[in-house]
């Protein structure tokens, strides 16, 4: 359904398709037999999501054994080369997140000599060592060597890094009409990289949907990321919602869709006919407005979990959010730092008193240049104040004045931690198409904890409330 808004507003022609999926063509099962599985590889595996795309005469550039290999990065090497194969066919650029777009295009910055080379003999990179994904990627796509299209993506590639890679992806895919991808909620802080990437073309943000059910549809695909709204669909489960003040009670009020309020917040609550029943999304969303004035529809703010609490301060992951977002502005707005945000997450540090916020960063700039750059230093500390001065929630400001609460820390990162945290997820199960960088690393979380402290180049200590 989502495609007819879509087509209606941006028709495209008969091409492919460059998406960026990843998938295990083997469901587990549970006890009782049935498939158990994320939701993008129960869609991928269905028969009826291959016809669909053909349907819509835009199948993958990419074949099968790519989507489904059990290695993320050699199948993005692929999926790259696919896409530059085929690059006078792709209509669209997409991902589920949009996280997998932005580690596809930063991956690119770093490999395109590689690809070019590849093109360029027609032989397939020793990386690529899945004999599968090896017999697939030359029978299919690598067929043999084209110098002119190789020739021809180096000279823009040369040209792009001049430009700090601004609109390279129109660059490399001409006849492409958009990028499609979810990018509220925690995949928003990739927008304004993803929109580096874009240069002119369009950013569509897709659905609202979860594991559980979809909820609602983006009827206004030119709207932009941050102001996309979905429309409940009323059709595919029976919708309640928890007021926002109500969602710590024990037996909390509901309301139903013809009750909700423009302007309130809302945990959305869901039955199905797959058996769920008044399940709880841990969603919050904030209704605005009404479709054709019956169906509400909602803006995504936040999960309901994340919450970072030591005293009487509560942050939630938006809260997270916003103070990155500023504090990052500082290092957009300084001219003669080339450093740039690229991945965060926080964390509660209580094993000292008082406890403090700590929030990594992985920037971007020449490997470890920020360690020997005397501005840099400077510029960070400064980020650091700011990180620690946004979170305006009463309760953290009072803590910090009255020094219940420490000082923020920021840890830098070195390039790829945030990589390696994908990795592992990856190895515990986790489909990478549906990766979410965490916005918040409890203490129950060792192994990713570990990761990040064992990645850590620069520490900062906010000064914002000395």
């Amino acid at each position: 359904m989502t495609q007819l808004y879509v087509c209606r507003e941006f028709p495209i022609e008969t091409g492919k398709v460059l998406q960026f999926l990843y998938s295990s063509k083997e469901l587990q099962r549970s006890n009782g037999g049935l498939a158990v599985g994320p939701v993008s590889a129960h869609v991928v595996n269905n028969p009826k999501y291959i016809e669909t795309l053909k349907s819509m005469n835009t199948p993958c550039c990419s074949p099968s054994e790519v989507i489904f290999s059990p290695n993320v990065q050699q199948s993005l090497y692929c999926h790259l080369l696919c896409g530059l194969m085929f690059r006078d066919e792709v209509q669209f650029v997409s991902s589920v997140f949009a996280h997998a777009l932005i580690l596809a295009f930063r991956t690119f910055e770093q490999i395109w000599k590689e690809l070019c080379s590849d093109i360029r003999s027609g032989v397939l990179s020793s990386r690529i060592t899945i004999p599968t994904l090896r017999c697939a990627m030359s029978s299919k796509v690598l067929i043999k060597p084209n110098a002119e299209l190789a020739d021809r993506i180096r000279a823009k590639c040369e040209r792009l890094t001049e430009n700090d890679w601004y609109g390279v992806i129109p660059e490399l895919f001409p006849h492409a009409k958009y990028i499609h991808s979810v990018m509220t909620g925690t995949m928003q802080p990739y927008v304004k990289k993803l929109r580096q990437y874009a240069g002119e073309l369009p950013l569509l943000c897709s659905d609202y949907g979860a594991s559980e059910g979809w909820v609602g549809l983006n009827v206004n695909p030119r709207s932009l990321p941050e102001m996309a709204l979905f429309t409940v669909l009323p059709n595919v489960a029976y919708f309640e919602f928890i007021p926002l003040k109500n969602i710590e009670d024990l037996e909390p009020s509901v309301v139903d869709l013809t009750q909700v309020k423009v302007g309130e917040q809302y945990e959305v609550v869901i039955t199905n006919g797959l058996g769920l029943y008044r399940y709880r999304l841990g969603d919050i969303v904030e209704v605005r407005g009404f479709h054709n004035s019956s169906t509400p529809q909602l803006r995504f703010v936040r999960r309901k979990n994340l919450l970072l609490n030591i005293d009487i301060d509560k942050n939630t992951e938006e809260d997270v959010q916003l103070s990155v977002e500023t504090a990052a502005k500082i290092l957009s707005d300084d001219s003669s730092s080339n450093l740039e945000l690229l991945d965060f997450t926080s964390h509660v540090n209580k094993s000292t008193y008082p406890g403090h916020y700590v929030v990594f960063w992985e920037v971007s700039g020449e490997e470890n240049d920020h360690l020997h750059h005397h501005h840099h230093h400077q510029v960070l500390q400064e980020c650091c104040n700011c990180l620690d001065s946004s979170f305006v929630d009463m309760g953290y400001m009072i803590s910090r004045k009255a020094r219940t609460i420490g000082p923020l820390e920021l840890k830098v990162v070195r390039r790829g931690t945030f990589n390696k945290i994908l990795d592992h997820y990856v190895g515990l199960g986790t489909a990478a198409t549906q990766f979410k960088s965490p916005r918040f690393v409890g203490d129950t979380n060792g192994a990713v904890l570990e990761i990040l402290r064992n990645s850590v180049v620069m520490t900062y200590s906010s000064t914002a409330y000395s």
